[in-house]
């Protein structure tokens, strides 16, 4: 069935058309020929269809409640409710509609720039092309992490051992040779080889490349959290809505009516909004990190990133240049220094991406110093050897060289790899040549060669420096001024990790992962792990076990990394962060990728995550405020006294001059807290609570004003609610904002500013001359105004002061909480 479906959706390749010259690849017109024939190399989108999509927004619970308050309004033939409905139904979903498209198009264009390159041989010449311009025939690259782009059969190389697991299950990697087939999404653990492409598009193995961007289907604590809400909400919302029926139907009233009544209310005070304002809110925070050169690959992680509260960075290319230079040489059995760097340059690759490669040739310079050396076979370095090696043809004979770690080239000159290289007559100068580079920050590269007899001789050391970036220091400084502690991780010794941390203004505080973690990667002691400014001697494996650790003592654990072993500790890190440069493998398993060098975007990410976090707060509460106001207020109302405070046709009025200004909310300016934020479920319940019971009060007051004061008829006293109801209601937006006085920082955003602002002027005017509702005339529309405007003072304060004393309390915990441990620990 599967290879039925590939045949029909992408045509049937003619081996011929596979004949391609090795050494040149193919030319841009076969190229664009091929393209045309077969089309780009990436999947086919199973999009819903525009059409399809729209019509889903009138489906479901929330949309059915109001197609039958709908047709209900057409039973009793209130045209006027049923007209409002109707837009309102078409709003809802026009807006509903509208935010996803623009959210399925901002997640579309993020994994456009997640899409893999490849390394293409085209008209001769290497270069990087973005994967989807593929066609059979082409000539690959293949290298250590790279997800394979395309079906693809090797030509030349060593070997290649590829994880297939992604695709065929299999737990194991497996070895491939030339000849082997390969397929597009497999990832490569080891070795490099040349391949020429076979299949593309949906013609590949499985008809399925291999996607780079994850979908938000797995939720936050923060969107549970907001979600259990929600759904209170509902069930609250039910439950007084059946109380009020049963009570209204006790006393006579009309069964349509009070029906339709009531589904009007429970579409007004059920939380329609609350998933279009998560969505939007994500995205429009995703885009805003997008172009801060930070790409979210699930958007959930926002929240992750605005409570994280340790950062643990690797050091190469992320903390430093990951631009290496070369020291003095340090000379063992070389007869001079040209000579080691001759030998080292001859174990390298010069189009090759590696730093050390790179470092090796710029120290020597002009590369007619290899004239005369032919090198027959290379063998690529990998992190199982811990050194590349080649054989090379010269003056008549064949030697051996070798660069890599020093310990994996002394081990070359051993009889046997595995004996004690200890036993190795270099072995003490070597190991006081490292020692001697390690203290002042230098890594050392081990270089090698056979002589006339095929017998290893270590020719020397070259010390490598990997310098700061320039931003490192002060980026690290400004993520602790944030409440996040960085933890240096890096595979280099903890004498080069010490180093490197003194300049950068890091602990001295370096572990060795031996000394913290046993043979099977359980901690020795968790208090040290705390404790620790970075680990140095680190595999992947410690990489993992470092996270959980600090996930385990309830962190929130960012992590660092660019290369294929990364994955593992990047997919269990709270937020993963894919560095720039990352292989395709470690950038599949990141929820955050950087696009630019370094990690000061990390510092505006958090920043902006720490904005998004605020914003859902602010309509969590908003939410649970409006529903206890409205709710609490129209129950009291009709079970106490009987009077029904306000109409359906204004319920449904306010419901949809609600919508916008919710919407709003995802684009406001928010504060940027200066410590990690968790999502405090408590605090919410009760400022929401509190300022619910303020609206209840003064709407009460308002309905006693009104008929003590004003003695207006109840129509009048109805469109004199349903306006207090509006006006204050948009006013507690402003309240939710932040947790100081309305009039301090940061001010609204224009947008939301706008939105509330033109809502509560169309809604005063149709209170003020009649659209829908009964007319009040200027006069009470300013004296509803007024006292709007007086409670919304008085809130504010209260509000203020609440907070205050909230934080204060949570201030006292923690303290208590400081006090306890020190203790503990002291006792210890």
């Amino acid at each position: 069935m599967m290879e039925q479906t590939a045949k029909r959706d992408n045509p049937q390749i003619d081996p011929s058309l596979l004949e391609t010259d090795p050494k040149t690849g193919l030319g841009q017109d076969e190229v664009g020929r091929r393209t045309e024939k077969f089309g780009e190399n990436r999947l086919k989108d199973d999009q819903t269809s525009a059409l399809k999509k729209l019509l889903s927004f009138f489906w479901g619970p929330i949309p059915w409640m109001i197609e039958v308050a709908a047709i209900l309004s057409a039973v009793v033939q209130h045209w006027s409710d049923f007209a409002i409905i109707i837009v309102m139904l078409l709003l809802n979903a026009g807006v509903g509609f509208w935010q996803e498209f623009k959210a399925d198009n901002a997640i579309a264009a993020l994994k456009q720039r997640l899409a893999p390159d490849a390394r293409v041989l085209r008209d001769g010449a290497w270069s990087d092309l973005p994967a989807r311009e593929l066609v059979p025939g082409d000539i690959i690259r293949i290298k250590l992490g790279d997800i394979i782009p395309a079906d693809a059969k090797l030509l030349a190389g060593d070997y290649l051992r590829v994880d297939q697991s992604a695709l065929t299950g299999e737990s194991l990697a497996i070895d491939k040779k030339i000849g082997d087939e390969v397929f597009s999404g497999a990832i490569a653990r080891q070795g490099q080889m040349t391949a020429m492409v076979t299949a593309t598009g949906m013609a590949t193995y499985l008809g399925r490349t291999a996607s780079l961007v994850k979908g938000a289907g797995k939720q936050s604590h923060f969107q549970r959290a907001v979600l259990r809400i929600g759904n209170f909400l509902i069930l609250i919302t039910l439950g007084l809505i059946a109380l009020i029926m049963t009570v209204a139907l006790h006393r006579g009233d009309p069964l349509m009516e009070t029906l339709l009544f009531a589904l009007i209310l429970a579409v007004a005070a059920i939380p329609v909004a609350l998933p279009a304002v998560l969505s939007v809110t994500l995205a429009v925070g995703a885009e805003k990190l997008a172009r801060m050169k930070a790409i979210v690959s699930r958007l959930v992680s926002i929240e992750e990133l605005a409570g994280m509260d340790i950062l643990c960075s690797d050091k190469t290319g992320t903390l430093t240049q990951n631009h290496l230079t070369v020291g003095t040489p340090v000379l063992i059995d070389a007869k001079d220094e040209s000579d080691l760097i001759r030998t080292a340059a001859l174990a390298s690759e010069a189009d090759s991406h590696d730093p050390i490669d790179s470092a090796v040739f710029a120290i020597l310079g002009n590369r007619a110093k290899l004239d005369g050396y032919d090198i027959t076979s290379f063998r690529q370095f990998d992190p199982i050897r811990k050194r590349a090696e080649a054989d090379v043809a010269h003056d008549g004979q064949t030697i051996m060289v070798a660069k890599g770690a020093p310990q994996a080239v002394l081990a070359l000159l051993c009889e046997d790899e595995i004996s004690d290289i200890e036993s190795v007559a270099a072995y003490r100068a070597v190991m006081d040549a490292i020692k001697t580079m390690a203290e002042h920050g230098y890594r050392a590269l081990g270089v090698a060669r056979t002589d006339q007899d095929g017998n290893w001789q270590f020719l020397g050391l070259l010390p490598l420096f990997d310098p700061p970036r320039e931003d490192a220091a002060s980026t690290i400084a400004e993520l602790r001024n944030k409440g996040v502690d960085i933890r240096m991780i890096t595979g280099d010794h903890e004498a080069i990790g010490r180093e490197v941390a003194g300049q950068l203004g890091l602990g001295q505080n370096i572990l060795p992962a031996d000394a913290v973690f046993d043979r099977n990667n359980q901690a020795l002691d968790q208090v040290m792990i705390e404790q620790a400014d970075g680990f140095a001697r680190v595999f992947p494996e410690h990489k993992y076990a470092i996270v959980r650790q600090f996930q385990d003592r309830g962190h929130i654990v960012g992590m660092t990394g660019d290369g294929v072993n990364d994955a593992p500790a990047l997919k269990q890190a709270d937020i993963g962060i894919a560095v720039s440069n990352a292989t395709d493998a470690a950038r599949a398993a990141a929820d955050l990728v950087l696009t630019a060098p370094g990690i000061s975007v990390i510092t505006s990410a958090i920043e902006e995550s720490r904005r998004i976090f605020e914003r859902m707060g602010s309509y969590a509460t908003f939410r649970i405020s409006e529903t206890i106001r409205v709710l609490l207020f129209m129950t009291i109302s009709i079970l106490v006294f009987d009077f029904y405070p306000v109409t359906a046709v204004m319920i449904v009025l306010l419901a949809l001059l609600n919508d916008f200004p919710i919407m709003m909310i995802a684009y406001d300016n928010a504060e940027v807290a200066e410590h990690p934020v968790r999502w405090n479920m408590g605090n919410t319940l009760t400022m929401a609570s509190l300022l619910g019971a303020i609206g209840v009060t003064s709407s009460f007051a308002l309905l006693w004003v009104s008929e003590t004061w004003l003695h207006l008829p109840p129509e009048e006293v109805q469109t004199l609610v349903f306006l207090k109801l509006l006006v204050a209601g948009h006013l507690t937006i402003y309240l939710t904002r932040h947790k100081g006085f309305f009039w301090q920082k940061p001010y609204p955003s224009m947008k939301l500013f706008l939105a509330t602002e033109i809502t509560q002027i169309i809604g005063t005017l149709a209170a003020i001359y009649g659209w829908f509702v009964p007319p009040i005339g200027w006069y009470h529309a300013l004296v509803v105004w007024g006292y709007a405007l007086c409670w919304f003072v008085v809130a504010g304060c209260i509000k203020v002061w609440v907070y205050r004393l909230l934080t204060h309390r949570h201030h006292s915990h923690h303290s208590h909480l400081a006090r306890v441990e020190g203790s503990l620990h002291r006792h210890r």
